[in-house]
């Protein structure tokens, strides 16, 4: 007789690859989305002739708008049950996202300037405060829903990461190469973001049609949160004030290097359609987030992230004193890479952690809420840095109808891809000294197991 072999037990912590590279697509879509915004004051300046201090003010006015939109968007995705899920059905979103972002992209020029500045900011408020504020809001409802489990997120942060960042290194390396012969054309900027909306936009859309939310994490059984809980949290968890404070100071570092990276090339390097090849050397950084899960066994996410923003100094120093010297500013994009990946593609990890603190003391998760509360914190700090970025320049003499800038304005465009931004990352590197949960994680999985495993005796009984 032949002894029967036994079934191998399932990895609880295993999420497969196609789950990885369904729930990933999302996030390149997404992340494609926040690159070509990127180029929107350049086109606007290039292309529509307007003034970058003007445009600075009219992008500030959209997200100022769109950082107030957060708080809601949270508190209706925290409220939201269907048979589809909490934050499963929000995926559709992405549908406007896109067919907005090319609206942006598509300004009649014959308008006059009064129409053109409100079909800007109609149409970016339209695309960030509606659209993107609840694609992003549902994020992590979504996923605690369809992994529940902590190293499975980890994973899809890391790995999932580095399928996204194949993708945008494409990205970064072509789009400039294709917008550089069309950069004063606005009709061509229309034509480019078309034809990459309708694809990207299917993309987003996948894994709603093959990832369901399965898992209750609920221990109220999934009651709707109130208003009064989501005000609760600003008195109880003061741990999210931290890390919206990094997430305002990171949008304004990261807005600064974005938006200057076009004119850099253009005006310094004196070829903008090779800045996308930065991107090309980020792989030698991409290929760090393989180790996540490895690194976070013996560090917190928190020191993760914290000291990888630090090595914005050698970041800012490098780029400031290349001026035009590529081999310099490749380095310098490496060492961006190590700054960037953590703080980009594991911060859900400290939401969820305030989201625990909340089921923890309160009851209500609020990931949504949590969520929106440092988006509101982000998308304020790209605000601010927007219209900072257009004054600047602005003061400097920038004038997007020349050829040749004024040594001030090349001198500014220096300073705010080099050392302006080195200063925000490192302010936001510091705040992360106030978030403290790690020192009670263990105490706080301890009860969260104990509350959970009596909640779910409770459901069996009652059934």
């Amino acid at each position: 007789m032949f002894k029967k072999k036994e079934k191998k037990a399932e990895d609880p912590n295993k999420i497969g690859a196609g789950n990885l590279i369904l729930w990933s697509c999302n996030g390149v879509s997404v992340q494609i989305q926040v690159l070509v915004l990127g180029y929107l004051t350049v086109y606007c300046t290039n292309a529509l002739g307007l003034d970058a201090a003007l445009v600075g003010t009219l992008l500030m006015a959209s997200k100022i708008i769109d950082s107030i939109s957060d708080i809601l968007a949270g508190y209706v995705v925290d409220r939201t049950n269907t048979r589809w899920g909490r934050g499963r059905p929000y995926d559709f979103m992405i549908i406007g996202l896109w067919f907005t972002t090319w609206l942006l992209y598509s300004v009649p020029t014959q308008f006059s300037l009064v129409v053109k500045c409100v079909w800007i900011v109609v149409c970016y408020a339209l695309c960030q405060s509606f659209f993107k504020t609840f694609l992003t809001a549902a994020g992590n409802p979504y996923m605690v829903r369809a992994f529940n489990n902590n190293q499975k997120y980890i994973k899809l942060g890391s790995w999932g990461a580095m399928f996204c960042v194949v993708f945008i290194m494409i990205f970064n390396v072509t789009f400039p190469m294709l917008y550089a012969p069309i950069i004063n054309d606005a009709s061509g900027w229309s034509r480019m973001v078309g034809y990459l909306a309708v694809p990207l936009a299917i993309i987003g859309l996948l894994r709603f049609f093959f990832i369901k939310e399965k898992y209750d994490v609920d221990t109220g059984g999934g009651e709707k949160a109130s208003l009064k809980d989501v005000a609760t949290v600003f008195r109880t968890n003061k741990n999210i004030f931290p890390i919206a404070m990094v997430q305002l100071v990171v949008g304004m570092g990261g807005i600064f290097s974005s938006t200057v990276l076009s004119y850099y090339f253009l005006y310094i390097v004196g070829n903008v359609s090779i800045s996308g090849m930065i991107s090309m050397f980020q792989v030698i950084a991409m290929l760090s987030l393989a180790f996540y899960p490895v690194i976070l066994r013996k560090i917190s996410v928190k020191h993760l992230i914290q000291w990888s923003l630090y090595g914005a100094i050698a970041y800012g120093l490098l780029n400031f004193f290349a001026v035009d010297n590529f081999p310099m500013l490749c380095v310098a994009g490496v060492i961006v890479g190590f700054v960037s990946l953590p703080a980009s593609y594991m911060f859900n990890m400290l939401i969820i952690d305030c989201a625990d603190y909340n089921e923890w003391k309160l009851g209500p998760r609020l990931e949504g809420s949590m969520t929106a509360i440092t988006g509101f914190a982000n998308k304020l700090g790209s605000a601010l840095g927007t219209f900072v970025v257009g004054v600047l320049l602005s003061w400097a003499g920038f004038n997007g109808t020349l050829d040749v800038q004024p040594d001030s304005a090349i001198m500014m465009i220096r300073l705010c891809y080099s050392l302006v931004p080195m200063a925000f990352y490192l302010i936001a590197g510091l705040s992360l000294n106030f978030f403290k949960l790690d020192k009670i994680r263990p105490e706080m999985n301890a009860a969260l197991a104990e509350k959970r495993a009596k909640y779910a005796k409770t459901a069996d009984t009652e059934e």
